[in-house]
């Protein structure tokens, strides 16, 4: 997949009335997919955020640059996620509080990034309305990782993600219920919750086959009961 093709495939370039790049504007993902019982919080109980999925050209083919949390943080400490975070009141807009968070996450100045357009927005049980923001990193960059916030930096390769024998539905119970979630392994690393979540309407966008459908919440690998592997919350 080229550059061009991912451009096409997002807002910012003219789309037919109806392709994945007009529906997915009205769509809210979020842990209530794989659980319709949890249910979305509602807006009032929600705070604002954002992330980068960010796109590396690279020779061999493209990347996405996934962080690992440190393990003292309070919150989601040791997950895997993309660069981002809270919206702060002087972000004009989603994408300004991406690019901020990267830059002061991971050291990828916002003068390597294009961006090209947004995924659904995700609502997590941790009460936070994620707005993935879609960018094109273009090498060479240096990357100067936040100690306070992240233990490790890495690519992994964007036909991994594609490949429809990768992504997983897993379970284990949660306050006193069975829940699923998506999990993306990967080497010796688990892409799970949220992230994973991000990761499959990724999928839904690049897919040929998923152009101008609706995404199955169930068609995506194999459910997994109680498995020990994956653990914690989103």
């Amino acid at each position: 997949m080229t550059l061009d093709d991912l451009r096409r495939r997002f807002p910012g370039d003219p789309a037919p009335s109806g392709s994945a790049a007009v529906l997915r504007q009205a769509k809210v993902r979020g842990d209530h997919d794989l659980n319709p019982g949890y249910g979305p919080l509602p807006d009032s109980k929600l705070r604002a955020a954002a992330v980068l999925v960010p796109l590396v050209d690279r020779p061999e083919g493209v990347t996405l640059i996934f962080t690992q949390r440190t393990a003292h943080l309070t919150a989601h400490a040791g997950q895997i996620s993309f660069p981002g975070g809270r919206m702060e009141h002087f972000d004009a807009t989603p994408e300004d509080t991406a690019l901020r968070e990267t830059e002061e996450e991971i050291g990828l100045g916002r003068d390597r990034i294009e961006i090209i357009g947004r995924l659904d927005t995700y609502v997590t049980r941790t009460g936070f309305r994620v707005t993935p923001v879609v960018g094109l990193v273009q090498p060479p960059f240096q990357l100067t990782p936040d100690p306070t916030e992240v233990a490790e930096v890495f690519e992994v390769p964007l036909d991994f993600i594609l490949d429809p024998s990768n992504p997983q539905r897993h379970s284990r119970e949660f306050q006193g219920a069975q829940r699923h979630f998506y999990v993306f392994p990967y080497q010796q690393r688990f892409i799970w919750g949220a992230t994973a979540g991000m990761l499959v309407n990724l999928r839904d966008v690049l897919r040929d086959d998923t152009l101008g459908e609706e995404p199955s919440a169930g068609g995506v690998g194999e459910a997994l009961a109680g498995d020990d592997a994956v653990t914690g919350e989103t």
